[in-house]
C-alpha cells in the first residue's frame, strides 16, 4: 500500500492507495481542488464545507449523467447485437437456399445431359 500527499482546498491530506495508483489519486485530488477553486471564484467565500459539498454534488451529477449515458449505450449495443444475430441467421438461411437452388440446378443439368447423351446414342449414323 502506498501513500500520497495531496492538497485540496489549501489543506494537505495524506492518502493511502494501492501500489501504482499514486499518480491517479494525485490527479483526482488535483481535479477536486480545481473544482473547489472554480466554485470559490464563482461564489466567493461561502465556507470550506459548502464549497466541498458543492464540488461533490457537481461530481455526483456528472457521474449520474455518465451512468445514464452508459446504460443507453449498453441498451443500444444489446439492440445492435440482436440485429447482428438476426442478420447472421438470415445469411445462413439465404446461403442454405442458394446451395439448395444450385444443387437442384446441377441435378437438372445432369438429367438434361443424360437425356441428350441417350438421344445422341440412339441417332448414331453408321459410318460407311
Amino acid at each position: 500500500m502506498s501513500h500520497v500527499s495531496v492538497t485540496i482546498n489549501g489543506r494537505q491530506y495524506r492518502m493511502a492507495c494501492d501500489d501504482g495508483q499514486e499518480h491517479h489519486l494525485a490527479r483526482l485530488a488535483h481535479d477536486l481542488d480545481q473544482r473547489i477553486a472554480k466554485l470559490r471564484t464563482t461564489f466567493g467565500e461561502i465556507g470550506d464545507m459548502r464549497l466541498t459539498v458543492m464540488a461533490a454534488l457537481l461530481i455526483a451529477d456528472e457521474l449520474s449523467e455518465a451512468t445514464s449515458r452508459m446504460r443507453r449505450f449498453e441498451e443500444e449495443m444489446a439492440g445492435l447485437q440482436d440485429v447482428r444475430r438476426q442478420a447472421a441467421e438470415r445469411t445462413r438461411t439465404t446461403n442454405a437456399a442458394v446451395a439448395a437452388a444450385l444443387e437442384s440446378a446441377a441435378e437438372r443439368i445432369e438429367r438434361v445431359t443424360q437425356a441428350l447423351n441417350q438421344q445422341a446414342e440412339g441417332h448414331d449414323v453408321p459410318a460407311g
